[in-house]
């Protein structure tokens, strides 16, 4: 039987040969511990040190010291926050995040505000993107840090983030972006974008789950929030899960490598998606910005359906999600699709469909043909 086309590359990817090459070649050649100072752990430390640099080398970090490795992009975001907030704590006692932020960002920020933090939530536009203005007015002297996400992970939608730092930075303010969405679908570059932090998720671009990084640039006020060791210079104790990083580094190099074309093979097949969908479906909306978003993700509502049973009645040709695969289980409306406006009616019949690099023009072909005769059959019940 012929498995489902998977349109679900925002929720995860499969892991890259050249990836499992890696981390299988850490697991049963350099498998001692990094801290370790005879051979084999030296070995490791060497594939850590050689995979932080390709990291680096892929976001344009200026040294790879910059680069912590965590155990996930949640962790990194954590980090990000509550490493910031307890070090600046003393003299700054603000925060500034978007109303469409994943749960990894909304939810230590809410913790702060529980602790006693301001915190400032600003809102997007029908498109579902931040305003450059709206981040400036909400900036006070206690301003410690601003987290806005560098692409959504639902609708797609890439936020002006060096517009933001060009604000932050002429007052002094710290500005952290999650481009768990972005990274390995365009370019992502700390220095053009400005930020003094940067989280990245392994297994959003074919790296393993269960690893991510936080660029933290050189000088930024952060401790710890986990206590152990000092390994990761100090901010992220435990033994570094080896096999894991030397895949991300395996991982970042491919990504570098595909960045002169990613951009056009995925917008190939995304759009070719959209216009088959469009032609065939009348009452298709389009959720999120029409050109401002990740070429591979298109999240559109279908008209009279429910977006959750259009996938159930496709499920056999067709994997996707109705919105973010952290929080997709409910029939709640998702928050990003509130904070854009969507009706209750639209809202339902969302669907997220994200393509990747192995997606195929006849893999488009075969699933919007399933999801049109899935919702024909749906609106004549």
């Amino acid at each position: 039987m012929t498995p489902p086309v998977y349109l679900d590359y925002n929720a995860t990817t499969p892991v890259a040969p050249e990836v499992v090459e890696a981390a299988m070649r850490s697991m049963v050649a350099t498998y001692g511990n990094p801290s370790s100072s005879y051979s084999l752990g030296r070995e490791a430390h060497a594939t850590v040190e050689d995979a932080r640099a390709a990291v680096a080398e892929l976001i344009g970090a200026a040294d790879s010291d910059e680069v912590c490795f965590t155990g996930c992009a949640t962790e990194a975001n954590n980090l990000a926050l509550l490493g910031v907030a307890r070090k600046l704590q003393a003299t700054k006692r603000h925060l500034v995040v978007s109303a469409i932020e994943h749960p990894a960002v909304m939810e230590p920020a809410l913790q702060l505000k529980r602790e006693g933090w301001a915190l400032t939530v600003v809102p997007v536009d029908g498109f579902g993107r931040v305003s450059a203005a709206d981040v400036k007015a909400a900036l006070r002297p206690d301003t410690a840090l601003v987290s806005i996400m560098h692409a959504n992970n639902e609708i797609g939608t890439i936020q002006p983030i060096r517009e933001i730092s060009d604000i932050t930075r002429r007052d002094g303010i710290l500005l952290h972006t999650d481009a768990a969405q972005s990274v390995g679908k365009i370019p992502v570059d700390v220095e053009t974008l400005g930020v003094d932090l940067l989280t990245l998720a392994g297994h959003k671009f074919y790296a393993t789950k269960g690893i991510g990084a936080l660029y933290v640039r050189r000088g930024t006020p952060i401790v710890n929030i986990l206590f152990g060791a000092g390994q990761e210079h100090g901010l992220r104790p435990g033994t570094e899960n080896v096999p894991a990083i030397a895949g991300l580094g395996a991982a970042s190099r491919l990504a570098r490598g595909r960045l002169p074309s990613v951009d056009a093979r995925l917008r190939a097949t995304r759009d070719a998606l959209q216009e088959r969908l469009q032609a065939a479906v009348p009452g298709l909306v389009l959720n999120g910005h029409p050109t401002e978003r990740l070429p591979n993700t298109l999240h559109v509502s279908f008209p009279g359906v429910s977006g959750r049973a259009l996938l159930q009645a496709a499920s056999e040709h067709v994997a996707a999600s109705v919105g973010s695969a952290c929080h997709s289980t409910g029939d709640a409306v998702s928050g990003v699709l509130a904070a854009i406006g969507c009706d209750a009616a639209r809202a339902a019949g969302a669907v997220r469909l994200s393509t990747g690099w192995p997606t195929t023009m006849d893999d488009i072909e075969r699933a919007a043909n399933a999801l049109v005769l899935a919702w024909r059959r749906l609106v004549e019940l």
